[in-house]
């Protein structure tokens, strides 16, 4: 989901209502999505597929879902690698940036020092 008050939760597809709006389902409990109707314009698709029945019900979606394992292939995925990142560096305080800083400053130091040793070679 890309805007709203759900925005970066994974949810699935239950239901399409018109060309423009579809309805999504979570479930709640594993990606905390409720079902809704929700603008198609406001969906990015994965690849991922359950095999559900049109208008499927929470419990079968879930059972679905734990099947096909769809949850633990998206957390492998890169993007979703990245949309957590992205959270963790958002979440970070002053400090914990501050950290960060000094930890890319001494990475890059060590990389310039490897780098000038094998041009002198």
């Amino acid at each position: 989901i890309t805007y709203g008050p759900c925005e970066g939760k994974m949810c699935t597809i239950i239901d399409i209502v018109d060309q423009k709006r579809v309805i999504v389902d979570g479930p709640e409990s594993l990606t905390g999505v409720r079902r809704h109707m929700m603008p198609v314009k406001r969906l990015l698709l994965t690849d991922f597929k359950a095999k559900i029945s049109r208008g499927a019900r929470e419990k079968v979606l879930k059972k679905a879902l734990d099947k096909d394992e769809i949850m633990k292939k998206w957390e492998n995925t890169a993007w979703a690698k990245k949309r957590k990142a992205q959270a963790t560096k958002a979440a970070m305080n002053d400090f914990e940036r501050f950290k960060l800083f000094l930890a890319k400053q001494k990475r890059s130091k060590a990389a310039k020092a490897i780098l000038k040793k094998k041009g002198k070679k």
